[in-house]
């Protein structure tokens, strides 16, 4: 582990050091001028590394483990249809016997979202630059329903084996309709809160979730079939924050 820890810190160093040439090389010789406080942002950088790697680490011992074995036992046909391990007769299940794996999606969507950092900081500055007319865990809720309800469907979807740009296309159009309607300044934020929905607690356990599905659903493929659940998880959170913006402000006018 300690050798897997080092290779993955030198990894995550050669990965950030680009932005820092960039910084600095934009701060000496466009800008031209010292960096403030050059001990702090270093150290600052130092943390960032330090905790990637750790992170990073995490997730290969953790999330990506944990999503594929859920999935593994979620969609096991003894506990789907109560047959016994090793049974020679076992049927294909329905698309409605998997409700445990809906169950399971809708919440490991809200959880995942509620406890992503870069949805965090975008509320907060929204709560912030709005005057508090935004509020920080209503967006978060609202968020985090769009993506729960996303994860459950792309669930849905990799289960049927349904082709997934007839979902986006729909979604989309949803999501036209709704900016015309929405109010003006929500509709930027709704569109960044898509974005950041699909960072970095969210993506591995669901893109683990969306592979272990394919891998074990009989008759689908993970090349196929295992990705596109990120999609659903950035598609579905715009909607939501809109029509949370929709139905406040209707509130708010019938009050």
């Amino acid at each position: 582990m300690a050798e897997n820890l080092l290779e993955t810190f030198w990894a995550t160093v050669a990965d950030v050091l680009p932005i820092a040439i960039v910084i600095v090389g934009f701060q000496s010789l466009v800008i031209r001028r010292p960096i403030a406080n050059m001990r702090r942002v270093g150290l600052g950088f130092l943390y960032v590394l330090v905790g990637l790697a750790f992170f990073l680490q995490g997730l290969e011992m953790a999330l990506f483990p944990i999503g594929k074995i859920m999935a593994q036992q979620l969609t096991a046909p003894e506990f789907i249809i109560g047959v016994e391990q090793g049974s020679a007769k076992v049927n294909i299940p329905a698309w409605s016997q998997y409700h445990w794996v809906y169950a399971f999606a809708l919440a490991i969507g809200f959880s995942t979202t509620i406890a992503e950092p870069s949805l965090l900081a975008v509320a907060l500055k929204a709560h912030q630059v709005s005057g508090g007319v935004v509020g920080v865990w209503g967006l978060r809720i609202a968020v985090a329903i769009g993506v729960a309800f996303g994860i459950a469907l792309g669930s849905y979807r990799i289960i049927t084996g349904t082709p997934l740009h007839w979902y986006i296309i729909a979604g989309y159009l949803i999501v036209i309709f709704q900016t015309l309607y929405a109010p003006p300044m929500i509709i930027p934020l709704a569109y960044d809160s898509g974005g950041v929905t699909t960072s970095t607690v969210t993506v591995p356990i669901v893109a683990a979730l969306g592979l272990g599905l394919a891998s074990n659903v009989p008759g689908r493929n993970p090349v196929f079939d295992g990705f596109g659940l990120i999609a659903f998880a950035s598609l579905f959170p715009i909607i939501t924050v809109m029509a949370y913006a929709q139905v406040s402000t209707w509130w708010a006018k019938h009050q």
